[in-house]
């Protein structure tokens, strides 16, 4: 007991701990040389520390211009550095002779007397010549405070003292309302809990067993916890309080102890409560996850938006490598104010510091592509290489993929006109809720008249209720779905076109629109964007597999190639039978293809006159699929690289058909960090023999790519065996292939905090989240 209550001595001149004192007899240059070697014993890196002695506890500075901030210290020992402080008490060197100097024109010093006025608080420092608060420096954050951070030297301005005490709602009176608390042993909630008989407690347990068990069940359903009203008298009291009710309703044991049976200060079901919860849950998944990371390499993959209250958020996820399976972690989101990439930088160090990330073992950077995330001197992508060289930088795949497509394919006039007359459409058909229903009404009456046609057949999931749907830029696959959409309900949306053109108030859009639809350029252009669009949608939806791998991803971009090469050589005159039916079924004219091809406006001096057939399959099909696969090539620029071309050789496809020595030993030297020159020459003697065990090997023969050769490479222990090579193996599969994992978390932002939730706090949605 004497750990928390020792007994002080009441005399006036002896206020001051033993240390203090000291200070009375000496020097103003011996205390700032002893205090200094005392500060340098309690530097912030021992406050890391769990287990604090008590002599590290004595050799606290006495003198406040010393002192390390108190929020700087571990909070594991934050209270016991406050008890040690608070048993001193404040330091007063009441026989200390006080420096003057002029203030006003006048000279002024302070005056000893004043610390009778206030005991319980009030320090000199001799170091500083300046007065500061105890309570405030032990409870209040931050040195924004005069009393906290540089001290109060305004000697002639007594009544500043008084006006720091303040009303009894005050910040001062608040923290020393917390040292009084924190020095009443009696109060506290562990010694409370051992008064407590087992009844008591095994009660206790179960009341928080119960609330723990209706947070997790609203986490996982992205369900909100608060009600309007939770008073006992209302009918909802949100859903937290209503699902533990009816927990409470289906279990004897858990009603006898919960709610109204519970104790009036121990329900267990306020706000705060809620928030600590999900606080334990988010602490404990984050320690599991750093704990499964260890000691290895990982990526680092990042991504930005705002959120529905215009706070930009950035979601932080890792991708590493465990027992030869891919892992892409969400470790958090942090608000940042400003999306420059130095801010970025900053947020990024902050994160790994705070839990024990270190920035040395990141072997890869993984970004949507965004200027200040890539910027090739500048960026976040620049600002991370210059301290680690090995943290290789690969632009999302899937993403480049989109991008190639939409916006090349948008370089076209006849494409562009596609998509600004489908902007156009959706804008007039989805812009009001009548004419939607109106949409669905004619859709209904021509899957009716389909049906009892036998034009089309009925089963599960056919026939579905559809609409037109909206593109975006940003949204992977929206481009072909919004074309699919419209190809599939074109007839209902003329008959509503048709109908909006004799009486609504949208008659001239409507008229407009009829002429653009029923158009063999624009039918032309919807098929051909489906086709191109069919191709690539697919690769997208691979490539945003986590579990990815660098060379697969390679892979299915040379699929996207070919596939392209084939439609264009091979598939011309398929598209056009595909579109001259749609148009007979719709009648809508198609051209001869012999005719000449008629151009929009006036006549071009010198113009070559050509077919329709040239026209469309030369200057249209030929031109947007070249275009297509030039910007593949442009952008898709690391498969030309030495880095990608020998994560290729680890390949374990046709026998491991692709090894190569060489270039193994060369992709090594891209890790210096990893690879120390004995390593070096030590791989290839190993690579060498690794060879010639997997070739020999049955479990080895069908394997499809590196991924699965890492997960077999565990589950035969040759990664014992083989060291180096599965290390190889593992910096392969750390390099990004997709975004796709940083998106699903926006996806979510919109679920948890929504216009309902919109001031939902950063910590606690960060928490959610996790």
């Amino acid at each position: 007991m004497l750990r928390y209550f020792q007994r002080k001595n009441r005399d006036n001149n002896a206020t001051t701990a033993p240390s203090v004192s000291n200070l009375h007899s000496t020097t103003r240059n011996h205390v700032i040389h002893a205090e200094s070697s005392s500060a340098q014993n309690v530097a912030p890196s021992c406050a890391a520390e769990n287990d604090v002695n008590e002599n590290l506890l004595a050799s606290l500075p006495s003198d406040p211009g010393l002192r390390t901030p108190i929020f700087d210290y571990d909070p594991n020992i934050r209270d016991r550095v406050r008890r040690a402080y608070l048993q001193r008490g404040p330091c007063q060197p009441k026989k200390h002779t006080y420096p003057t100097r002029i203030s006003g024109g006048r000279p002024r010093k302070f005056c000893g007397s004043w610390f009778n006025e206030h005991p319980s608080w009030l320090e000199y420092s001799i170091l500083t010549d300046a007065v500061f608060c105890l309570c405030c420096y032990l409870f209040r954050a931050g040195s924004g405070n005069s009393f906290v951070g540089k001290g109060f030297r305004g000697w002639r301005k007594k009544e500043r003292l008084q006006l720091h005490i303040g009303g009894p709602k005050s910040a001062h009176n608040k923290a020393l309302k917390n040292c009084e608390v924190l020095m009443n042993r009696k109060q506290h909630i562990d010694a409370i809990i051992e008064k407590q008989s087992e009844e008591e407690k095994r009660d206790n347990r179960r009341r928080l067993r119960a609330s723990i068990n209706c947070v997790r069940f609203l986490l996982q359903q992205g369900l909100a916890f608060r009600g309007h009203d939770e008073i006992e008298a209302s009918l909802n009291r949100g859903n937290f309080i209503e699902l533990l009710k009816w927990l409470a309703d289906n279990n004897e044991e858990i009603k006898a102890v919960v709610l109204e049976n519970a104790p009036g200060n121990q329900k267990l079901i306020a706000s705060d409560i809620q928030k600590d919860i999900t606080k334990c849950f988010s602490s404990e998944i984050l320690s599991e996850i750093i704990k499964e990371l260890g000691d290895g390499s990982f990526t680092l993959l990042l991504d930005e938006s705002k959120d529905i209250s215009s706070k930009e958020q950035l979601a932080i996820v890792l991708r590493y490598v465990h027992k030869g399976h891919v892992i892409e972690r969400f470790v958090g989101i942090e608000h940042v104010t400003s999306t420059t990439a130095n801010s970025l930088k900053a947020t990024v160090d902050d994160f790994f510091s705070r839990h024990r990330l270190s920035i040395s073992r990141l072997r890869g950077q993984g970004y949507d592509g965004a200027s200040n995330m890539r910027g090739e001197y500048n960026g976040l992508k620049a600002l991370i290489l210059k301290d680690n060289d090995c943290a290789y930088f690969v632009h999302c795949f899937a993403h480049q993929l989109q991008l190639v497509v939409v916006a090349v394919a948008k370089k076209h006039t006849y494409v562009e006109e596609l998509y600004v007359v489908m902007s156009y459409l959706v804008n007039v058909v989805a812009g009001s809720a009548k004419r939607q229903d109106m949409l669905r009404e004619k859709q209904a009456e021509a899957v009716f008249e389909a049906l009892c046609s036998g034009e089309i057949l009925t089963g599960r999931g056919l026939n579905q209720e559809s609409t037109l749907k909206r593109d975006g830029d940003t949204r992977w696959g929206s481009h072909h779905n919004t074309i699919v959409s419209l190809i599939n309900i074109f007839s209902s949306v003329i008959t509503l076109l048709e109908d909006l053109a004799v009486d609504s108030d949208k008659k001239f859009e409507a008229k407009v629109l009829l002429d653009s639809l029923q158009n063999f350029n624009f039918i032309f252009s919807l098929h051909l964007m489906k086709k191109i669009l069919g191709i690539t949608n697919d690769l997208s939806k691979a490539l945003q597999r986590k579990d990815q791998d660098i060379v697969n991803a390679m892979k299915l971009v040379t699929v996207c190639r070919e596939r392209l090469q084939i439609r264009r050589d091979k598939e011309w005159d398929s598209l056009l039978s595909e579109v001259s039916s749609f148009c007979a079924r719709h009648r809508i004219k198609v051209p001869d293809m012999n005719d000449v091809f008629q151009r929009e406006g006036r006549p071009r001096r010198n113009a070559q006159e050509v077919n329709n057939l040239y026209h469309y399959q030369v200057e249209y099909l030929y031109t947007v699929i070249d275009m297509q696969l030039q910007e593949l090539n442009n952008r898709f620029t690391e498969t030309n690289t030495e880095l990608l071309l020998s994560v290729a050789c680890l390949s374990p496809r046709d026998s491991f058909s692709g090894f190569d020595k060489d270039k193994l030993i060369h992709f090594a030297r891209f890790y210096p960090r990893d690879f120390s020159p004995t390593q070096l020459v030590l791989l290839e003697d190993q690579l060498l023999n690794y060879i010639a065990d997997v070739r020999s090997s049955n479990d080895f023969s069908e394997l499809n790519g590196i991924t699965d050769f890492a997960i077999k490479m565990v589950e035969t222990k040759k990664d014992e065996v083989y060291p180096l090579v599965y290390l190889l193996l593992t910096l392969a599969l750390l390099l990004p292939v997709a975004t796709a994992t940083v998106e699903r978390v926006f996806s979510a932002m919109k679920i948890v905090k929504n216009r309902l939730r919109n001031r939902l706090g950063g910590e606690w949605m960060n928490d959610i989240f996790i």
